[in-house]
């Protein structure tokens, strides 16, 4: 079975039925509304007995715009990173991690939420303005923003369940659901909707930029009412702007690199310096062992010399959107190892959860990683999903109607699947409908497409792409119509 499957009904036709056709790789089934009705993995059953006085604090360190080789523990020949470097040295780090949506309001929602873009219904960063969408707000009798916010309520969130067990919780940084209460937190810095600035963060972007004493408050409020604490640090970094201190844009310009790109290097260790900040504080304090960290980005990142981001990254489907390191650091629990095995952020609830000792409100797609994390054991998965939509919703309340690509990983193998969702104002739409089967272990960049010479491993893996969801409205193989 896939892990990640939602068993969920299946139109009257049976999935063989429903199998990948090669000869015009086109498939038109039947969606499954998966939101309700999701695979139950049964994290809670495997959870281990911990022993400690208290639940231990959980702090989520989120990266904004950052590709996966920019770090000096993943052999960067320029960037310097020694704060996450030591991080990843006291980690179980899996440096073939992902994230099942590469873009910051869905991945941040998959995060916060524990389920696939299309089961919480955030594909996007902005909703668009279409019929679909107008017509929405005219029935509801509310702005279109106020209506993709009211996804969460419906899904409910981490601080919401870590609550129930005594947590106090603490926001800053990117956040797109309104202000920090609606997403269950205790404490926070944003606003949110309809306070001007509220698109994504508001007051919450100062962290780590302008400073980091609101995080470094909570922190010991937090200790010194003895709360078992979530801290939810995503500062937007190295997002842009790439306006780095003086002193760290010199020293990349000294090493010979072009000024665009030095910017973004300069941001990179920004970051990882008030990275240093938290942790070194987390240590300083003597809550390290009491202290589950985690490390995840929110979407790849490849800076051009001239112009914005590469089409292959963020908002792609490619390993430069979605593949990150994933981190957790827990002294004494667990022990520090280079893992292979294949990890997403969507395992980061029930993880998160599990080590709680807390239940959500639903069944995740995403695995408990905890037991193999504290016994070091492998984890039993070969197969990771995920999908892309537009950046702009194209219908709030149909994920599918944005939907440009699904992609599967099973072992090294790699299916993108396109799609023909409208495409809005996508910077970089699909370049092409055909099917893309790469080897990531001998092409990792992915420059050549096996898929023609392939097609039984194309069948194969676009059969587990359907026994995940089946899309009805959407038709594989097709491109999305020019807009006149």
């Amino acid at each position: 079975m896939v892990p990640g499957k939602i068993p969920v009904m299946f139109s009257s036709r049976s999935l063989s039925q429903n199998s990948f056709t090669i000869k015009t790789y086109t498939t038109m089934t039947c969606f499954r509304n998966s939101l309700l009705r999701l695979f139950p993995i049964l994290w809670v059953a495997a959870m281990p007995t911990l022993v400690h006085s208290q639940p231990p604090n959980i702090v989520l360190i989120l990266s904004d715009d950052q590709g996966y080789t920019d770090y000096g523990f993943m052999g960067h020949e320029h960037i310097e990173t020694p704060n996450i470097d030591k991080l990843a040295r006291q980690s179980a780090l899996f440096r073939r991690g992902y994230v099942p949506t590469a873009l910051c309001r869905p991945a941040l929602s998959t995060l916060i939420t524990g389920h696939y873009s299309h089961q919480n219904r955030t594909t996007g960063n902005d909703p668009a303005p279409t019929p679909a969408n107008i017509a929405h707000a005219k029935e509801a009798g509310k702005d279109i923003r106020e209506l993709l916010i009211s996804h969460i309520d419906r899904v409910g969130t981490l601080p919401e369940w870590l609550a129930k067990e005594g947590y106090v919780s603490f926001q800053s940084g990117k956040w797109w659901e309104g202000s920090y209460q609606r997403g269950g937190f205790t404490e926070g810095m944003t606003r949110g909707y309809p306070h001007p600035g509220g698109r994504h963060g508001d007051a919450g972007l100062a962290i780590g930029r302008e400073t980091m004493k609101p995080v470094i408050e909570f922190i010991n409020r937090s200790v010194t009412a003895e709360k078992p604490f979530f801290l939810w640090y995503a500062p937007i970094m190295p997002h842009t702007p790439h306006n780095p201190p003086t002193r760290l844009l010199d020293k990349y310009l000294n090493k010979g690199v072009p000024k665009r790109i030095a910017q973004y290097y300069g941001m990179c260790e920004w970051f990882d310096e008030t990275c240093g900040t938290l942790l070194d504080h987390i240590d300083n304090s003597g809550i390290a062992e009491d202290t589950l960290v985690i490390y995840i980005t929110d979407n790849g990142w490849i800076q051009k010399e001239v112009g914005g981001y590469g089409p292959r990254s963020k908002r792609s489907p490619y390993e430069m959107g979605t593949r990150t390191p994933i981190m957790f650091r827990w002294p004494g629990k667990i022990s520090p190892a280079d893992r292979p095995e294949l990890c997403s952020s969507i395992d980061f609830v029930p993880t998160a959860l599990a080590a709680a000792e807390a239940e959500g409100s639903r069944d995740y797609p995403g695995l408990n990683l905890l037991p193999q994390l504290i016994s070091g054991e492998a984890i039993q998965r070969d197969t990771l999903l995920g999908e892309t939509f537009a950046h702009d919703i194209a219908d709030i309340e149909t994920p599918q109607a944005s939907l440009l690509y699904r992609w599967v990983i099973h072992g090294h193998d790699k299916l993108l699947l396109t799609y023909d969702g409208a495409t809005g104002a996508m910077r970089y739409p699909p370049p092409t409908a055909d099917p893309q089967l790469y080897d990531l272990k001998n092409d990792p960049l992915e420059k050549v497409n096996l898929a023609e010479t392939n097609p039984e491993k194309v069948e194969k893996l676009s059969e587990m792409l359907n026994d995940w969801y089946i899309p009805c409205q959407r038709q594989a193989g097709k491109l999305a119509p020019v807009s006149p």
